[in-house]
């Protein structure tokens, strides 16, 4: 029986890791969304290829040509004499066309190549900047930090059909957005270094949180893994709200009634590794769970335990590669992101062998428990003697 004090002392450092936990994930989220190459060149494609947001940039490129390029000039050179005063009039008529004609390029392989490569350039020049490291194409003048596309919007404007001279009129700032503040760059990169650092040693703190909770719990570890497992579905759905309210927040303050939907859909794919992280969390939390009450009292648990006990006990290598294949096919499908990293595979793969390891201690324990209740039984049958009265009966 834990002391009171004990007690007070596993449940702290429960809450506590998990309080941990949260700012753990969203820490992990921001370093794997925003530093990881790879991952950012994913989340480009799934956005270029979502008919939503392809349809916001189509919009925004065809902004960008009409607000830097005298279109109806450009349409002027190629009209024959007697149609050039309606340049003007076709160029305002072709802006919708124009703007469902982009949204088709977009569609094609090449193009959204140009706007992958466009992109990836950009969060590694962004990197530069926060990492207090200058790369070319980025630039902190003027008061802003702002990424140059001004490229995709040349090549957007030439597969339009506009002209090199026309498209030579293009300032050098088309297709440039600012990115933050130059008085708000030292705060960015004192963010960066910190979640550089954070990322890691606050997954290590709250696993050492845990594991420390479990080990204080002498006589109770059964019941305080099976808090910590409800600690981790807390933390997972605690993520999976926050990503939820926060996505509401951010799309409402950002976007007009026009580009609700595609900024949700932008939020959605942006933040698709934290919401990842969450459901790892609950996967995780509830093996854990599961596995505390499987090795529990209850009638249901016993049951189970008697029935995969004889494999278990008597042919263990039948159950490590049951449970192995399992654990290697979960891992080849790779739901979340989670399984797609080594420390998550590594640290599924310990949570596994350590139940199992566990499980088979207690069913052999349960079984010898069993054989000596029975030969007990035996010898008091024998030293009791038959009934009294049966022999002469």
């Amino acid at each position: 029986m834990l002391s009171r004090r004990r007690r007070i002392a596993i449940w702290t450092l429960i809450v506590v890791a998990s309080l941990i936990g949260v700012g753990s994930t969203l820490s992990t989220w921001v370093d794997r969304q925003m530093f990881d190459t790879t991952s950012w060149e994913e989340a480009s494609t799934e956005l270029i290829e979502d008919p939503q947001v392809r349809e916001a940039v189509s919009v925004f490129l065809v902004d960008e040509l009409y607000a830097n390029v005298d279109v109806g000039s450009g349409l002027e050179e190629r009209l024959p004499n007697n149609l050039k005063p309606l340049a003007g009039t076709l160029a305002g008529a072709l802006r919708q066309p124009a703007t469902e004609a982009v949204d088709r390029l977009l569609e094609s392989p090449r193009v959204q190549q140009l706007w992958i490569k466009a992109s990836t350039a950009a969060q590694q020049k962004l990197v530069n900047v926060l990492e207090n490291e200058t790369g070319a194409g980025i630039t902190t003048g003027h008061g802003v930090v702002t990424v140059d596309l001004s490229e995709l919007v040349t090549e957007l404007g030439a597969e339009l059909g506009l002209s090199a001279a026309t498209l030579d009129k293009i300032p050098p700032d088309a297709g440039e957005f600012a990115v933050m503040r130059s008085d708000q760059l030292a705060a960015a990169q004192a963010g960066v270094r910190s979640v550089r650092v954070l990322s890691t040693w606050l997954l290590v703190l709250v696993l050492a949180l845990y594991a420390l909770a479990i080990y204080l719990a002498r006589g109770a570890r059964r019941a305080t893994l099976r808090d910590v497992g409800c600690a981790f579905v807390l933390v997972g759905l605690s993520v999976l709200v926050v990503r939820r309210l926060a996505g509401n927040y951010a799309v409402d303050a950002l976007t007009t009634p026009g580009s609700e939907g595609s900024g949700k859909r932008v939020w959605l794919i942006g933040t698709s590794i934290l919401a990842q992280i969450g459901w790892a969390a609950v996967l995780y939390g509830a093996i854990m769970v599961l596995s505390a009450v499987l090795a529990g009292p209850h009638r249901a648990a016993v049951a189970v335990r008697g029935r995969i006990a004889p494999v278990l006990n008597d042919r263990p290598a039948i159950a490590w590669a049951a449970v192995a294949t399992v654990y290697l096919a979960l891992v080849a499908w790779g739901p979340t992101h989670a399984l797609r990293t080594w420390w998550g595979i590594a640290l599924l793969a310990a949570l596994i062998a350590a139940g199992l390891v566990a499980l088979r201690h207690q069913t052999l324990r349960e079984m010898r428990d069993v054989e000596v209740a029975g030969a007990d039984g035996q010898v008091a049958a024998r030293v009791s003697g038959p009934p009294v009265g049966s022999a002469g009966a």
